[in-house]
């Protein structure tokens, strides 16, 4: 982000707040985060004061209610970013709330005063309701924080301010127009869970990310993660490379003109137990094979269950993951949701340098998003993104019906944004069960559309030649035409 647009800038110390902010707070701004109680807002106040005074910078941290001041900080202190070190020194807490009793002017002066005696470049203000509560008068509180931000202005000193308000109700408000900035913290009940967002309404002079994102509150305090189409990727105009990524499977490959193109997104689609797992196995291992860090995204099975499922058809895994260029990633079924999974996975593959990606049960991560409009959205910026980082990606996708005449992948967003689609399907012929892959759709690419029988056995995964001793085998209920499957015309 070019600074020199708006001016130099105060950072927050906090990555993924910085960049919803487009860099972090422009420097003499004051700047209001809103919510109900409960949502951190204190806590993400606090850690942007601590976090600047380790960086040497000067904060004054100001109480406004009754409690004694000592209180906020023992309720701090069980976070990594609190350094009781700090206290006094750099960090100077005091309480207001006496001088609020006295007036407006009183309160403002004693604040200023204690800028410009510590020399501080932030002041944070914890409970400007508190202040409206007791003043009951909106011209007051209007002048006061008018005043108040041209002093800051004029100290060179960033302002942050906490009130309990939802958005709606401080938009009405003389806070929300008197204040260079609003961030607006929620918690929103969604069936059995509560989900923490985080929007940056307004800020002067910065090019900041819009809409909700998603924000987190563990032992190291607030973390934010930026919703993932709101980001766009720097990319190249370039030509698609050359070259494929293989599967190891000579029948199968020979289908594809050697294989997947490279940096193209896949979805395997399938029915239970038909075998994708163990096909984006092959691709994941043929990957370290070449020497091309490989990710393996599981929603299902732990590293342990994978390597030995994929042992007994004779696919070993373990010698690639001792070379470090086969890894895993669990996701178990909890209620995480997709951005925070995707962010886990695009940072691994950023750390490990991966060229191929699978993530097996896109179904577990499409299920994670539960504004369904914004499931298309999500998907496109994932490939995007992945595409942009000379990544080939493998989905997995679970097809509901183990046989019938239905296919339909409408409710797939991967199936359209994807440029390959394989399906694989059961198909039941003269009275037994059969495995069937089709490659349906190659983006721009050139393929082999014949149905081809596959079988898994101890000796591996094997495809056989073309199935044209029958037809409707798409649909799963297929009608002989000959004696025998596989057979030649």
């Amino acid at each position: 982000m070019d600074s020199s647009r708006s001016g130099p800038l105060f950072e927050t110390g906090i990555p993924s707040f910085d960049r919803l902010l487009g860099g972090g707070i422009p420097r003499r701004q004051s700047v209001i985060v809103t919510g109900d109680p409960g949502c951190g807002k204190t806590v993400l106040c606090s850690q942007v004061a601590f976090l600047a005074a380790s960086r040497g910078l000067p904060v004054v941290v100001a109480t406004v209610t009754s409690e004694p001041h000592d209180k906020l900080v023992s309720e701090l202190a069980g976070f990594s970013f609190f350094r009781r070190e700090l206290l006094d020194e750099r960090l100077f807490v005091m309480s207001a709330y006496s001088t609020l009793k006295q007036g407006a002017r009183e309160t403002r002066d004693l604040l200023m005063q204690t800028v410009r005696k510590r020399g501080a470049k932030l002041l944070f203000i914890d409970g400007l309701r508190a202040i409206r509560d007791l003043w009951q008068d909106e011209a007051r509180l209007r002048e006061f924080l008018y005043e108040l931000g041209i002093g800051l202005a004029a100290a060179d000193c960033v302002g942050l301010f906490t009130t309990e308000y939802p958005l709606e109700k401080l938009l009405t408000l003389p806070e929300a127009t008197t204040v260079d900035g609003v961030v607006s913290l929620s918690v929103n009940k969604r069936s059995a869970r509560r989900l923490r967002r985080v929007e940056v309404v307004k800020l002067r002079g910065r090019p900041h990310l819009t809409g909700e994102h998603l924000m987190r509150i563990d032992e190291d305090g607030v973390r934010f993660i930026p919703r993932l189409e709101a980001q766009v990727p720097d990319m190249k105009d370039e030509a698609p490379p050359e070259g494929r990524a293989s599967f190891g499977l000579p029948e199968l490959d020979v289908l594809m003109e050697g294989g997947l193109p490279l940096h193209s997104a896949t979805m395997v689609a399938g029915s239970m137990g038909i075998g994708k797992t163990l096909l984006a196995a092959h691709f994941a291992v043929e990957g370290a094979r070449r020497s091309q860090p490989s990710l393996f995204v599981s929603f299902f099975d732990s590293p342990a269950s994978l390597s030995n499922r994929a042992r007994r058809i004779g696919l070993e895994m373990g010698q690639h993951v001792k070379s470090g260029l086969l890894s895993f990633m669990n996701v178990p079924p909890m209620e995480a949701e997709a951005d925070l999974i995707v962010d886990r996975v695009l940072a691994e593959v950023s750390r490990l340098g991966v060229k191929r990606l699978v993530i097996d049960g896109l179904t577990s991560l499409e299920e994670s998003i539960d504004d369904r409009d914004r499931r298309r959205t999500f998907f496109a910026s994932l490939a995007l993104r992945l595409r942009v980082a000379e990544v080939s990606t493998l989905f997995t996708r679970e097809v509901p019906k183990v046989a019938g005449t239905e296919l339909d992948f409408s409710d797939a967003p991967i199936a359209i944004l994807g440029e390959n689609l394989l399906l694989l399907r059961y198909v039941e012929l003269r009275g037994r069960i059969h495995r069937i892959l089709s490659v349906l759709k190659m983006r721009d690419s050139k393929y082999d559309n014949d149905l081809r029988e596959f079988e898994i056995a101890d000796t591996g995964m094997k495809v056989k030649s073309p199935m044209r001793s029958a037809e409707g085998l798409l649909t799963g209920q297929a009608r002989p035409l000959g004696t025998s499957i596989g057979s030649a015309e």
